[in-house]
């Protein structure tokens, strides 16, 4: 207690101190957890010696230790036989924990004189047994056991200095709260003056401009107070253990100290500060019981320097901005998880983040529930095991689709939309996507059979050439330009595939262009075949027929290729001009399959008659046959087609 604070309390004005005492408490609460830091990674350097171990210089000036030698005593410590630990100044650093246990515990006992409820009496017999166990210590010897027993925060297993630490800390923010009784646009604070309430009302700006967005979501509250010539800024955020932001402002310079059981938060934390040059200090990782499955939480520190006054308070303000987003956002990450990759619903929140809608009315209106019951009545039934978005509408739409979805959500929640509306927003947006994806692969359908046309014209060309004398070098080129063509039909296939793997929403288009694509193969081999051909006339009574059946295939593939074109405007209900073309066009594929049938059987028969060289005789046989392949296989692609329609569309 300084001399001032000695005379006020002689004076029988005790009240007066207990503010500064509150004050000087709790920047001893943050003194004294980083010596429980320091001396926990001291032991794991005893026991496990690392060659780059961290020197905590700026969770030390982030705490108020001026100290240096500080950043030395970790690397410095040494194991020692019988779980004993060198750690140089071991004396003097539990001596340091013993004032802070003091100063903590001098508020708590004066407003037990003020005839304030706070529990001193058992804080002092805790704070007692506390320094005599840590009184043993001699120079720089330390047993391992002893850290353990002062720094636990697992309270099964006794008391201990840190869990001392933790409930006087609790009293404190109690006692802080009880003399907090002016508040600067809604921060509760104490000891300020105009340039520091300033300050605060630049945070609070900031997060005034976005608190509604959690909603009903506890959490938010802010505290602030002087420590030195420091203002000290805290948030509650929400109601998860460890979840921790403190903010130290002195002169131009602001240091957030934040700290998550989810270290995937705070990265996202980390991320939403791009606009600014905040400097973060590695992360580090600490252990303490109780918080959640292995006790571990997370730690950073990040610094910013304003170039003015006008800067920093820019940057309060949007520090404060960005506090919101961090409520609940583990749970949202959870609720999108089913849907996108990991990362991706990272980006979504980032998204949600920077533009100012935020996740929580989301997780109000349904979370994932509202999703899932979007894409039943898109793809009119429940999704098959194992598929997402990304599977059903590619990446790019899934994103744009949740992003939609996190918008709608805010925005109806805050200008109190019925939750059924937004459902039903979402749900039409959905199949809008739907019905977005389904033109797209109709389009790369369409350029499938447009390929066959083209494929089916060069080879009834090729046929055409047959009879003539020296047509090889013709031949020859039909030939590549069929396999240029087939390989551009197999790029097509592989978007399909790609677009629609696993997706039983547009598996069909799977389906019928890899049914179609047989017809591209064997037209293909066809136009090879004419290369083989010796440089003589085919006889003319099988080159007669030979070209009436390609004749059949290019009428086949202009066919196919209509049907397909109709196929998309075929509705229930629509237009009964347009099914009637649609089926009309399938009822000629199907023909042009049975003509095929009987053309090259007759082919054969031609064949058989002539006396025209065997080469030929095999070339022509060979070619009647990839025509008639293609021909069954268009015919197949035609029943794919029609399937679809009378099922998928019409019937539904």
């Amino acid at each position: 207690m300084s001399t001032k604070q000695e005379i006020i309390g002689s004076l029988g004005e005790k009240q007066l101190l207990l503010p500064d005492l509150v004050q000087s408490g709790l920047a001893a609460n943050d003194r004294v957890k980083y010596f429980f830091t320091l001396l926990q990674l001291a032991r794991e350097q005893c026991e496990q010696p690392a060659a780059n171990p961290p020197d905590l210089q700026r969770e030390r000036e982030a705490s108020g230790v001026s100290d240096t030698e500080f950043d030395g005593v970790i690397a410095a410590s040494r194991g020692l036989p019988g779980g004993r630990c060198r750690i140089p100044g071991a004396a003097a650093l539990l001596g340091r924990i013993g004032t802070c246990l003091a100063e903590m515990l001098a508020p708590v006992e004066l407003a037990r004189q003020l005839g304030m409820d706070s529990g001193a009496d058992e804080y002092r017999k805790r704070v007692a047994s506390a320094t005599k166990l840590m009184r043993g210590v001699r120079k720089d010897l330390v047993p391992a056991a002893l850290i353990s027993a002062l720094t636990s925060g697992e309270r099964k297993q006794g008391d201990t200095a840190h869990l001392l630490v933790m409930d006087l800390h609790r009293a404190l923010n109690q006692l802080q709260g009880e003399l907090s009784r002016e508040s600067v646009d809604g921060a509760r604070v104490y000891g300020l003056h105009a340039p520091e309430k300033d300050l605060v009302r630049s945070f609070m700006r900031g997060l005034n401009s976005t608190q509604a967005l959690k909603l009903d979501h506890p959490g938010l509250g802010t505290t602030a107070t002087v420590s030195g010539k420091k203002l000290v800024l805290q948030n509650d955020i929400g109601t998860t253990d460890a979840h921790v932001l403190v903010v130290h402002v002195e002169g131009l310079g602001a240091t957030v100290t934040y700290s998550d059981v989810h270290l995937d938060r705070l990265l996202f934390f980390q991320s939403l500060f791009e606009k600014f040059a905040v400097e973060w200090e590695e992360t580090r990782s600490r252990r303490e019981s109780g918080l959640n499955e292995g006790g571990i939480y997370h730690l950073c520190v990040g610094g910013f320097k304003a170039r003015d006054r006008e800067q920093l308070a820019q940057y309060l303000a949007f520090l404060g901005s960005r506090v919101v987003f961090l409520i609940d956002w583990n749970r949202a990450r959870k609720r999108l998880r089913p849907f996108v990759r990991k990362r991706d619903g990272i980006a979504v929140l980032k998204w949600a983040a920077d533009n100012g809608y935020g996740h929580m009315a989301f997780l109000k209106v349904g979370g994932d529930t509202l999703i899932y019951d979007a894409m039943q009545f898109a793809i009119k039934g429940p999704p098959r095991f194992g598929e997402d978005l990304r599977d059903m509408l590619g990446r790019e739409r899934a994103l744009a689709f949740l992003k939609f979805v996190v918008r709608t959500c805010a925005e109806g929640v805050l200008t109190a939309k019925p939750d059924s509306l937004i459902r039903d927003e979402v749900r039409a947006e959905l199949a809008n996507y739907f019905h977005s994806a389904e033109r797209d692969l109709f389009e790369l359908a369409c350029e499938h059979a447009a390929l066959l046309v083209e494929l089916a014209s060069a080879v009834r060309d090729g046929v055409l050439q047959l009879q003539l004398a020296s047509a090889n070098g013709g031949l020859a080129r039909i030939a590549e330009r069929a396999k240029a063509w087939e390989s551009a039909a197999d790029s097509l296939l592989n978007q399909v595939r790609a677009a629609v793997d696993h997706s039983a929403g547009a598996v069909f288009f799977k389906e019928l262009l890899e049914a179609a694509d047989d017809v591209a193969d064997s037209l293909e081999e066809a136009a090879f075949h004419f290369t083989l051909f010796p440089p003589r006339t085919a006889p003319e009574d099988a080159h007669a027929r030979l070209r009436a059946l390609a004749d059949l295939l290019v009428g086949g593939a202009q066919e196919y290729l209509k049907a397909l074109t109709t196929a998309r405007y075929v509705r229930r209900g629509g237009d009964r001009d347009d099914m009637r073309d649609f089926l009309e066009a399938v009822h000629r594929i199907t023909t042009v399959e049975h003509e095929s049938d009987q053309a090259q059987r007759s082919i054969k028969s031609a064949l058989l008659a002539s006396e025209s060289d065997a080469r030929g005789l095999f070339v022509v046989a060979e070619v009647a046959r990839n025509l008639e392949e293609a021909a069954d296989a268009l015919m197949h692609s035609g029943m794919v087609l029609r399937d679809h329609v009378m099922g998928a569309v019409v019937a539904s």
